[in-house]
């Protein structure tokens, strides 16, 4: 990258600096200032599935920069898709660049639930969006930010050295795969630029795009810093060192007579107290932002106290090391919110570890509700929360390891499905229904869950359910009769008063129940359309419940003409809790009695019709068209964004 000379002089710095003890074998900063970051507008499809696919891909892009320091992934398809690309700049090291990366990982899910999103940090750059653009050099959101108070005192002489600077780190970058840093020199005045291209381009696009930022860096002169902001590429200039000193960098370009580098020289001799005083401020610096977006800063210091003094917490660097520091090869599934590993305690237990994407306050709330709700309640089929970290940068929860994961693992797949034969598919039922009414009418505190699906059932190594995610959770005093909240939930579980009005009842929990024993005693996700349009999942059912033909919808996993009549009798019980009415369902109580008792009485409980029967897919209009019902002015939403996660108390 430069003359034996220039190398033997560049490395003559590196080593005077580690002879001064400011740094060891690589000058060390993971460069996470903000440089840029930028949402759109638009609301993505569908909520949950979104959701769903955007905390895959921030897991993905995670373990890519962990391995690689840069990387592609798709998740999804359609609408609801998402796209996603990391790229550490090539000066940072593998731990720098993971620094560089929490940071993103951080910030960048603010721009959830938009479509789209990208920011650019001074060390590593990050974007999704729901459609592809791996190769996208230049866009409409190209920008450049310059420095706009200090400007360089010879302006004609700055503007000359910053265009020879800018021109030799844009032609080696186009030579040396994508990446160079550079210096020039002139009459006192020394510029330092710095040229990255994202590795997913070519080498004809990332030329383009080198090209183009080179030429529109240059309206940032004479301001002593700028910026050029690209859909393929970063670019900056600085009139001091700002990339790191490594292998890679420790040869300086220079132009001219090599003047950069013995200013170096002369800065580091000269300036001794003052590097020293400027590398204590950048690692406060440093520890400030690592840490400003932990549990403390988002809610203040008094719910994470209150929690760091009970038995409920846990450290944040435990957990992270029991999870062999969030490892892909320990990754259980996904939840709600965010991703669930398996772990190993220091005592050898067994845990699983959710680590929440979305750090924003209003989903910080549902973490400290979730804690809260789920402290509160102990029944053989919910999962046992054993604790939670509020000390660190991301937020946590600490389950209880179910070896067999959840529900939906099993019924929605076709090999694993002969593992639950009739016997466990009604003991599934029943201890889900027991779950259920214990929050309803058991516990000290009346709770709906609002989220109750297969995903959310765990099984143990005896396949017994464990109900879990109380996240969405509501307690609900003994004299209210409903809650009027913003919709939240999976749509296609959501009963239709509280989709429509917001009007939430425990009759919402019984809805969604009924949704999920339908999934179980067919085998079929209740997203999935039936054979003739505008026929979903609910509407089918009712249609063969009425022709007395349910037993062709029945998983032929298990089924046995022995247990014919006690499959179609929950089928029963199944369709009184999805009846349209919410008064006209059961209460949990109830179910739990009716699925013991051998067979409905005869006349006393028949469902009506259950609601949208004549529902068809509302083609882009903006509203999911693959849920199990659809109806009109529901919205995507899984979460409430105007009222407290813990309202309702």
């Amino acid at each position: 990258m430069g003359s034996p000379q220039r190398s033997a002089t560049a490395t003559t710095v590196l080593v005077l600096l580690m002879v001064l003890g400011l740094v060891g074998k690589t000058i060390s900063d993971p460069r996470t200032s903000i440089a840029g970051l930028f949402c759109s507008k638009t609301l993505a499809v569908s909520g949950n599935d979104f959701a769903h696919n955007f905390i895959r891909t921030m897991g993905n892009l995670s373990s890519m920069a962990d391995d690689h320091g840069h990387g592609t992934t798709e998740v999804g398809e359609g609408p609801n898709s998402v796209y996603g690309l990391v790229q550490c700049f090539k000066d940072l090291s593998s731990i720098d660049c993971r620094l560089c990366f929490a940071e993103i990982r951080s910030i960048l899910p603010k721009c959830y639930p938009n479509i789209s999103g990208r920011i650019f940090l001074d060390g590593c750059f990050g974007r999704y969006e729901n459609h592809s653009f791996f190769d996208q050099a230049m866009d409409s959101k190209d920008s450049n930010v310059c420095s706009s108070g200090r400007k360089s005192s010879n302006p004609d002489k700055f503007n000359q050295v910053l265009k020879m600077v800018i021109s030799n780190v844009s032609l080696e970058a186009q030579r040396s795969g994508g990446f160079a840093v550079g210096s020039a020199s002139s009459s006192q005045v020394s510029v330092f630029a710095l040229a990255q291209c994202w590795q997913d381009l070519d080498k004809r696009l990332c030329n383009a795009c080198l090209q183009n930022a080179a030429s529109s860096i240059m309206s940032c002169s004479p301001g002593v810093e700028g910026r050029s902001l690209k859909a393929g590429c970063y670019m900056r200039y600085s009139t001091r060192v700002f990339w790191n000193l490594n292998q890679s960098t420790a040869a300086v370009h220079s132009s001219g007579k090599s003047y950069s580098l013995w200013i170096i020289i002369c800065s580091a001799l000269g300036g001794f107290l003052l590097i020293v005083v400027v590398v204590i401020w950048i690692v406060k610096a440093y520890m400030r932002r690592t840490y400003c977006d932990s549990l403390p800063d988002l809610l203040g210091s008094g719910l994470s106290e209150a929690i760091s003094q009970s038995n409920l917490n846990f450290k944040y660097n435990d957990l992270k090391r029991a999870t062999k520091r969030f490892d892909a090869s320990n990754k259980l599934g996904q939840g709600s919110y965010g991703t669930v590993y398996k772990g190993i305690l220091p005592d050898g237990r067994e845990v699983a570890v959710k680590r929440l994407v979305l750090n924003t306050r209003q989903w910080i709330a549902q973490f400290f509700n979730e804690v809260d709700l789920i402290n509160q309640v102990r029944h053989k089929n919910l999962v046992r929360l054993l604790g939670c970290s509020a000390d660190g940068p991301e937020s946590l929860l600490v389950y209880e390891y179910y070896a067999n994961k959840s529900l939906d693992f099993f019924i929605f797949d076709v090999n694993k499905a002969k593992l639950l034969d009739w016997q466990r598919r009604l003991e599934i039922i029943h201890g889900v229904a027991e779950g259920l009414s214990y929050l309803h009418e058991e516990s000290e505190i009346r709770i709906i869950h609002r989220d109750i699906k297969a995903s959310n059932v765990l099984l143990d190594d005896k396949f017994k359910p464990k109900i879990t995610d109380f996240g969405l959770a509501r307690s609900i005093a003994e004299d209210q009769t409903h809650l009027s909240t913003g919709i939240a939930g999976t749509l296609g579980y959501m009963a239709p008063e509280y989709i429509v009005h917001g009007h939430l009842t425990d009759k919402a929990d019984v809805y969604s129940f009924g949704m999920l024993t339908l999934e179980i005693v067919t085998g079929q996700r209740c997203s999935s359309v039936g054979t003739q349009p505008g026929q979903f999942f609910l509407s089918k059912i009712w249609s063969h419940y009425k022709t007395g033909t349910v037993d062709q919808l029945i998983d032929r996993n298990y089924y046995d003409e022995e247990v014919k009549d006690e499959i179609l009798h929950v089928v029963n019980v199944a369709l009184l809790c999805t009846q349209a009415t919410s008064g006209y369902r059961p209460s949990m109580a109830k179910v739990v009695e009716l699925l013991r008792s051998s067979k409905t009485e005869e006349g006393l409980y028949q469902p009506s019709d259950p609601p949208f029967l004549d529902v068809v897919p509302m083609e882009g209009r903006g509203e999911l068209n693959n849920s199990c019902l659809l109806a009109t002015g529901a919205t995507q939403n899984i979460s409430e964004s105007s009222e407290s996660s813990i309202a309702g108390r």
